[in-house]
This record gives structure tokens, C-alpha cells and sequence, in this order.
């Protein structure tokens, strides 16, 4: 099972990943994880990608894909992935197809969480005080400065990759907004069908 999870910050790309994961044994490949595991070992390209996210910004094209390439040729996802926060942009998709294509490996499904980009906040603050209850740490991008950045740089660049996988036939959209089981059925079925 390969799969594309899309959605705006706080849509619970990552709830559903982790779920998707559980059930098919395939790794979810979260670029935000990735490149916060870089960042945290000090690496060239973590410290150069810390000050762009910390800032809100998008890491360079290059970068991401360049790591996701190398990630799917590791051992665990021979029979599957889930992307979680890639791909950000058209070019990305495109990279893709063509970083799939040359490993002659297809998609499943492209899904996408639609979701009230107000309930957004209120999932962001949540997270927030969660993360704290538990004596977690705080996400630097979790702030309401960033995610607005976030938010933004959404629109205008990751909601165009929409219409580059409908144009495919991969695109299944689902509603982000209905409670968390609802939402994982929904994905089983389109999955399933």
C-alpha cells in the first residue's frame, strides 16, 4: 500500500497515518519528522531547515526530495509508505511521479482531509495544551504566528497539488471534520474499493 496523505496543518494527516500504518505494517513517512530528526542531530541540512521552519517557511524542494527518495528505498518500505507532508507543492508531485516512476513503483491512493480551515486553530491549540498536560514539548511550528505561515503557504502552494492528483485519478477526497473512527472508515473504504 503507497499513499499520499494531504491536507492542511492540523487536518490529522498524521492521526490517520499512524492508524493506516498500524493496520498495512507500512512505515509513515512524515518529511516534518524526517527533517525535525535532522534538526535535532545538528545535521548540515537540519540546522539549514530549523531556521526555515522555525520561521514557518517550506524546506527547498531538493532537500525534501532528495530524503524521500533515499527513504523509500530502505528495507522497511519495500511493501509500502504513507507520505505524511509531502508532497508540498506541484513540483514535488511532479518530482515524484518521476522518483516512482523510475523505481517503477505506482501510488494506491492520493487522500485528502478537507477541513474548516477555522476549526484548524482550535486543533492546533489543543495539540498545544495536550502536548503540555503531558509534559511534551512544544512544537516550535506550533504557535499561532507559524501557523498562520503555515496556513498560508497551504494555500498557496500545497492546495494546487489537489488538482494535480485529481488530474491523475488518485485524488479520494475525505471530510477531515467528522470524529477521528469516522474518518479512519471512510479512508478503509475508499482504500478497500
Amino acid at each position: 500500500m503507497r499513499l499520499v496523505f494531504l491536507g492542511p496543518p492540523g487536518a490529522g494527516k498524521g492521526t490517520q497515518s499512524t492508524r493506516i500504518q498500524e493496520k498495512y505494517k507500512i512505515p509513515q513517512l512524515s518529511t516534518g519528522d524526517m527533517l525535525r530528526a535532522a534538526v535535532k542531530a545538528g545535521t548540515p541540512i537540519g540546522l539549514k531547515a530549523k531556521a526555515i521552519m522555525d520561521a514557518g517557511g517550506l524546506v527547498p524542494d531538493e532537500v525534501v526530495v532528495g530524503i524521500i527518495s533515499e527513504r523509500i528505498d530502505e528495507t522497511d518500505a519495500k511493501n509500502g509508505f504513507i507520505l505524511d507532508g509531502f508532497p508540498r507543492t506541484v513540483k514535488q508531485a511532479e518530482a515524484l511521479a518521476d522518483i516512482l516512476l523510475q523505481k517503477k513503483i505506482n501510488l494506491d491512493a492520493v487522500i485528502e482531509l478537507k477541513v474548516d480551515h477555522g476549526a484548524l486553530i482550535e486543533r492546533i491549540e489543543k495539540r498545544v495544551a495536550d502536548a503540555k498536560a503531558k509534559g511534551e514539548a512544544i512544537r516550535a511550528d506550533d504557535n499561532p504566528e507559524s501557523f498562520k505561515k503555515r496556513l498560508e503557504a497551504y494555500h498557496e502552494q500545497t492546495a494546487p497539488v489537489s488538482a494535480f492528483y485529481a488530474s491523475t485519478g488518485e485524488l479520494k477526497a475525505v471530510d477531515g471534520m467528522a470524529p477521528v473512527d469516522a474518518v479512519t472508515a471512510e479512508i478503509e473504504r475508499l482504500l478497500a474499493s
